[in-house]
């Protein structure tokens, strides 16, 4: 992880990394990439912190604090009166899953289940691992927002007596425009078009480019809301293999978009939702001039982008966009304000056929909320809140993927993402997942099944489980329960 440790442990005192911060973050990472390799098993016992220090000629505060920040992010352990152990670790999953009919989901029985998902949505009697909607004052700034708001309405009170008009907010834009630099992508102000969160964006880009009957390209698995939206709008869709690390086969694409008519291709190829994942950026570069070549829109949803875990983040399929052909999106609901529901959309060459349609479906944002989070941003509170975003959903990733380990059956998988706050698991193959979710939820633990996410039934044994809860003994106990139900079925 090199200085990675310090980027997301950073004190917020501290600007600078001193010498003995350097110690303990260069001793964290080496034993963290020991323990990641293999070198160190297991179960296995480290070093006393005084035989630690005593080997490496450091002091016992250092080697302390480099063991409580292992801990922290569930690597190690401390038993009482025996010292620190190296938690079970996970592994990945590495091959995609091919698969086992060609038949058409369960669409009534899943529809189903989602309306059972969303019924219990925040009813407090349930333990929440399944809808992606972080929960708790830790995950937003809502005082600070709230306190800009107000400030921005006693200014201005004629903002709430004017409609407002796409593309949307002029300040929020250019907040937005300069922000995206730092993830490789050039672009005005008056390309962006403000949308009603990111699903909104993506109905608008879909809507731009297709008609009923066309056939796009999508991931699988891939985000489980793209199927209905498609279906709503007359869409049909193609899947294309994803590898688990890697990404969409570009090989199987390029293949597919020289035999078949594709309208567009739909995309998460940063921090992808559910596999978690980020594409490499040779892989970006040729998707992108795939698309250039074969005059085929992408779609790109950069919703988690800005919960990558390395510094700097790597670059969005955007930054290689050679003529206009990728259509970015994401919003604020995730990270700032859900209830705003402000999103954006970067169009390219298709931005006047978005805002008309924009215009004509829901005509614009709030002017009011957009200048509370271009102020936001502006000031640099977004950033501050973002460091420490990353490193709380970090942390928790780590934590639920050690007592996954823990509680889950044996050859169980669990991705290890590169940002936000999603798992993608891979059960030993013959434990039905839909099945496991309907137990869980009859003992009031909501989980999403991996039939969900897939036309091909390729993932009955998968599940996916969010990390964006405020950890608690509540959520403790209720991931080790749903681990028992896997176990009950795997025998």
């Amino acid at each position: 992880m090199g200085t990675d440790l310090y980027y997301y442990y950073r004190p917020p005192h501290l600007y600078a990394m001193t010498d003995t911060t350097r110690l303990y973050l260069q001793l964290a990472d080496k034993i963290a990439a020991a323990i990641r390799q293999g070198i160190i098993a297991p179960s296995s016992k480290l070093l006393s912190v005084r035989d630690c220090a005593r080997q490496r000629k450091l002091s016992i505060n250092t080697v302390t604090t480099a063991y409580r920040l292992l801990e922290d992010k569930g690597l190690i352990e401390a038993r009482s009166k025996s010292g620190y152990f190296v938690r079970a670790q996970l592994p990945e999953p590495t091959q995609p899953i091919k698969p086992s009919r060609a038949d058409e989901r369960q669409a009534d029985t899943l529809n189903a289940f989602i309306d059972a998902i969303l019924s219990h949505q925040n009813q407090p009697e349930y333990v929440d691992f399944g809808l992606a909607c972080p929960r708790g004052k830790v995950f937003y700034p809502s005082e600070r927002l709230s306190r800009l708001t107000a400030g921005i309405l006693r200014k201005q009170s004629d903002l709430v007596a004017k409609y407002a008009l796409p593309p949307g907010s002029l300040t929020l834009r250019q907040q937005i425009a300069q922000r995206l630099i730092q993830l490789g992508v050039s672009v005005s102000a008056d390309e962006l078009i403000l949308t009603h969160g990111v699903l909104d964006a993506l109905n608008l880009a879909i809507r731009a480019v297709t008609k009923p009957g066309s056939t796009v390209a999508v991931e699988t698995p891939t985000y489980f809301n793209l199927y209905p939206l498609l279906e709503t709008l007359g869409v049909n869709w193609l899947e294309i293999t994803t590898h688990p690390l890697t990404g969409m086969d570009l090989d199987e694409l390029e293949a597919t978009l020289q035999q078949t008519p594709i309208a567009a291709i739909i995309t998460i190829p940063t921090v992808h939702n559910p596999l978690g994942f980020t594409m490499s950026r040779d892989n970006k570069a040729r998707l992108a001039k795939m698309a250039n070549q074969y005059q085929v829109p992408v779609i790109e949803d950069a919703q988690h982008a800005d919960l990558q875990f390395v510094n700097p983040p790597e670059p969005l399929l955007k930054a290689y966009d050679e003529g206009g052909w990728v259509m970015t999106s994401a919003s604020y609901t995730k990270t700032l304000a859900p209830d705003f529901r402000i999103g954006w959309i970067a169009p390219g060459r298709f931005h006047d056929t978005i805002r008309k349609l924009k215009f004509l479906t829901s005509v614009a944002e709030s002017s009011l909320l957009s200048e509370a989070i271009a102020q936001f941003l502006e000031n640099g509170g977004y950033e501050r809140h973002l460091r420490n975003l990353r490193r709380l959903y970090a942390m928790q990733i780590d934590h639920i993927r050690s007592l996954i380990a823990q509680h889950f059956p044996v050859g169980t998988r669990a991705s290890q993402p590169t940002g936000g706050f999603i798992l993608w698991l891979e059960l030993p193959e013959h434990i039905n997942s839909l099945e496991l979710a309907r137990r869980a939820l009859a003992e009031h633990i909501v989980c999403i099944p991996g039939l969900l996410y897939s036309t091909s039934q390729r993932y009955q044994h998968c599940l996916r489980l969010t990390c964006c809860f405020e950890m608690s003994e509540k959520y403790i106990q209720g991931l080790a329960r749903l681990g028992a139900i896997a176990c009950e079925l795997a025998s």
